[in-house]
């Protein structure tokens, strides 16, 4: 009886708000739609109301074809579904859309961006629901819209986005299964934000991408569908998107991601009852994300498939005999930087994926393949933009992963691969008479080239100057004129200023051809001197890594010491990631790439190197972002060079930054590849939480960062270390992955924390079997007075006295 009388009564209110026609489009305030009424678009092609799918019994609010009502669009609450068909969708006054159950509670309701004063739903023929206020004149007044939360389908118009300000993400996931809406295994979404992609993911294993965007398309996609479609992507300070538009009006098409992980562009010709299937984007084997490995080529015309570029051989001849080429190939003659080296073209490529990069947008392409030879740690270039005359560079590092070469097609994307002399000249007879008769030419070149720079040395000595004599060696940097720079900083104005540190204050500077740079100022006030000054032009002069910053010259005059740097636009890493507003800006791919390029740059001065560096003062401040986020690891004023067998190091002078010394540092001076390990994982907690592990506090403990991570992952609670900021762009393994290391990094123990070679493989490898973290340093509650007193000077720690002579904090 009292269901009887639930239904009465829901029945009964539904028939008093409701006052609208199935036929309409639009939905006022205090209006309802139940059961079986609809909205339906002006022009009858798309309507909304409730559904349910296959055998279930849940109901959901969702948008299909009118015409095919089995194709859903979108659906409103995929994770929240009704227990029946007794339901209702009301817009409220303030411009909120509410789904209600039958005893009025709220089973979804939208997020308007700001409350409405005459708000109106209306359904478009865009398939787009909106909600637009009546009071405001303006086009763009809407105020919510299902377009800005995808589900499985991406029509026309609809964004792949990174928001940068306000408002999700917005990528594609798709269903649980056929008559389960809710969230499952797949995405896709803009994968890079210097170059955008488009990768479809199953958590964190990617398992297609597009290739980079050239300008005019991406370059993995088929190019025929161009000719339907007609594909954009606009980059701004606010958001990164893609959308397309159907280039014929005479077809409907729609973008789909399957539960099975399939991207399928399917068509529909007006008039016709039938859709379908334009293409699959993993239409055959040669899609599979990496399927041939590392520096090997996909052709899928070919038995086997599988190829490795020419100068490289199979990693594992055993696997490859089995047909397993996953492990790729490695290069028979490894490249030494020698004159000779030069670049083989393979056309109708589909470009490596964007792991090791760089990309300069306003280079020439001849620029670029001169930048990429002299640059010994480039292995490949192409062209970074098809359109505006092909102007742009894009170089790899590293090795080359997930190409294939199309056959069917022309893509007009072609990528030039380093080559060693000795393979260069294996192609072809005509080939070789041309390289001999070029070695000739090059000879006589190189002669008078030799020539003219003894006579520029000559009259250049006067401009260059000695500025370590007691070093091992000396070393010889560009020598800038003081006047010069003060010009350039504007007299070292406070608005020319780009901040300060313990070597003092750093000013942006315009010297010559519009050049920018970043000048580093040693204060006569600084705790730093004439030994860091030479430490760290010795230190840096000798390093060349794409993760480290680059040392342009230095000027010294009278007691004038300045050290010129290349200018880094974004500044540093604590600029972003502290600041409530501008962290924002950095999606959990892009903080994940920073992690990666500072795990490498360390990994290059602890282990590749000619000299082995423990930097000593790594922290945010310290890692600069270029133009394109790429992360530079700076301020070697205070580091040391290792001889190769050498282990450790002790000093009575600790200097460094409170909450990122290593425990043996702070407190017996001992410093080692292992100290610079520690802060490496501070810094990585950081970037994950968005939070100071100097100051830091939480309600229920007064743990440090460190201590806080440590606790939530003993809890098994260690995503809520993440910055809700992050919410919609984060993939759970891999911030999990990335705590843990940050945890291993920040053990107590030295001999606990892996090198930074084993900490580069467990970030970088997603089957990698990670240990469990142990007590991190400094796990000790601090007191009350502890907290007020964080960034004082020498402390107890763990119960134990600094004894060391002199502590000095930066």
């Amino acid at each position: 009886m009292k269901g009887l009388f639930i239904i009465f009564f829901t029945s009964l209110f539904y028939f008093t708000v409701l006052n609208l026609s199935t036929a309409a489009d639009t939905l006022a305030a205090s209006q309802s739609i139940v059961s079986s009424d609809t909205l339906v678009s002006s022009s009858q092609s798309f309507e909304l109301g409730l559904f349910s799918t296959g055998n279930s019994r849940a109901w959901y609010l969702g948008i299909w074809y009118r015409n095919f009502p089995d194709i859903v669009v979108w659906v409103a609450n995929r994770e929240n579904p009704l227990a029946d068909s007794y339901g209702a969708m009301m817009l409220s006054k303030n411009g909120s859309l509410v789904l209600l159950d039958q005893m009025n509670g709220t089973i979804w309701s939208s997020s308007p961006s700001k409350e409405a004063e005459d708000p109106v739903a209306q359904l478009l023929e865009t398939g787009n629901l909106v909600v637009v206020d009546k009071a405001v004149t303006s086009s763009e007044s809407y105020i919510w819209q299902s377009f800005e939360f995808p589900s499985d389908t991406l029509l026309p118009g609809m964004r792949l986005r990174l928001n940068f300000k306000t408002g999700p993400n917005q990528f594609l996931t798709s269903w649980k299964n056929a008559s389960d809406p809710s969230l499952g295994l797949y995405t896709y979404k803009i994968d890079h934000l210097v170059l955008p992609q488009l990768v479809l993911a199953q958590g964190s294993k990617k398992e297609f991408r597009s290739g980079p965007w050239n300008g005019l398309r991406f370059t993995g996609l088929p190019v025929s569908s161009n000719e339907i479609l007609k594909p954009s992507y606009v980059y701004n300070t606010n958001e990164l998107y893609y959308i397309y538009e159907a280039n014929d009006n005479s077809i409907i098409t729609r973008l789909k991601l399957t539960e099975t992980g399939e991207m399928q562009r399917l068509v529909l010709n007006k008039g016709s009852t039938e859709w379908g299937v334009m293409y699959t984007l993993q239409n055959d084997r040669c899609d599979n994300y990496g399927e041939c490995g590392a520096n090997s080529i996909c052709k899928i015309n070919r038995t086997p498939i599988c190829e490795c570029l020419q100068g490289f051989v199979p990693k594992s001849q055993q696997e490859w005999e089995v047909l397993n080429r996953t492990s790729g190939c490695k290069r028979e003659t490894l490249l030494d930087c020698q004159q000779g080296e030069g670049f083989l073209k393979f056309q109708n490529m589909k470009l490596p994926d964007l792991l090791d990069f760089s990309v300069n947008n306003s280079m020439s392409f001849k620029e670029c393949e001169a930048e990429c030879l002299k640059n010994c740690s480039c292995v490949a270039y192409a062209k970074s933009n098809m359109s505006s005359g092909g102007i742009g560079c894009l170089m790899w590092f590293g090795e080359l992963i997930d190409m294939r070469e199309f056959v069917d097609e022309v893509s007009d994307q072609d990528l030039y691969i380093r080559m060693p002399a000795s393979e260069l000249g294996n192609s072809t007879s005509q080939k070789d008479k041309r390289v001999v008769l070029i070695s000739v030419i090059s000879a006589a070149s190189v002669l008078l080239f030799l020539g003219l720079l003894c006579r520029c040395i000559v009259l250049n000595k006067r401009a260059k100057r000695k500025v370590s004599r007691s070093s091992k060696e000396d070393i010889e940097l560009p020598l800038f004129d003081f006047h010069t720079i003060e010009i350039g900083t504007n007299y070292f104005s406070w608005q020319n200023k780009l901040g300060e540190g313990g070597f003092g204050p750093v000013y942006k500077a315009n010297l010559r051809k519009e050049e920018l740079v970043a000048v580093k100022r040693l204060s006569r006030g600084s705790g730093q001197g004439l030994e860091e000054f030479r430490n760290e032009v010795t230190m840096i002069a000798n390093l060349q890594h794409r993760n480290l910053v680059k040392l342009l010259g230095c000027c010294i005059e009278g007691e004038e010491r300045m050290l010129i740097y290349e200018y880094m636009p974004n500044k540093s890493l604590d600029f972003f990631i502290f600041d409530q507003n501008r962290k924002k800006l950095l999606n959990w791919q892009k903080r994940f790439d920073i992690i990666m390029g500072i795990a490498r740059g360390l990994l290059y001065l602890h282990q590749d190197s000619r000299l082995r560096i423990i930097h000593r003062d790594l922290k945010s401040s310290n890692i600069l972002l270029d133009r394109d986020l790429i992360p530079k690891i700076s301020d070697f004023g205070i580091a040391r060079i290792f001889e190769h067998d050498q282990t450790e190091g002790k000093t009575k002078r600790v200097i460094g930054t409170h909450g990122y010394m290593s425990p043996e540092y702070t407190i017996d001076g001992k410093f080692s590849v292992k100290s610079d390990v520690f802060s490496f994982g501070v810094l990585l907690l950081e970037i994950v939480s968005s939070r100071k592990n100097t100051g830091f506090n939480q309600p229920d403990h007064n743990h440090n960062l460190l201590g806080h991570a440590w606790l939530l992952w003993n809890n098994n609670k260690g995503l809520e270390l993440i910055d809700p900021c992050l919410e919609y762009s984060y993939v759970d393994n891999e911030v999990l992955r990335c705590i843990q290391v940050g945890l291993l990094c920040v053990q107590k123990l030295p001999t606990d924390r892996p090198a930074m070679s084993s900490a580069v493989f467990m970030l970088c490898n997603e089957g990698a079997t990670l240990p469990e973290p142990k007590e991190p340093g400094f796990f000790t509650e601090r007191s009350s007075i502890d907290n007020k007193t964080l960034t004082g000077g020498a402390r107890s720690h763990t119960g134990l006295t600094l004894t060391i002579s002199t502590l000095e904090a930066r």
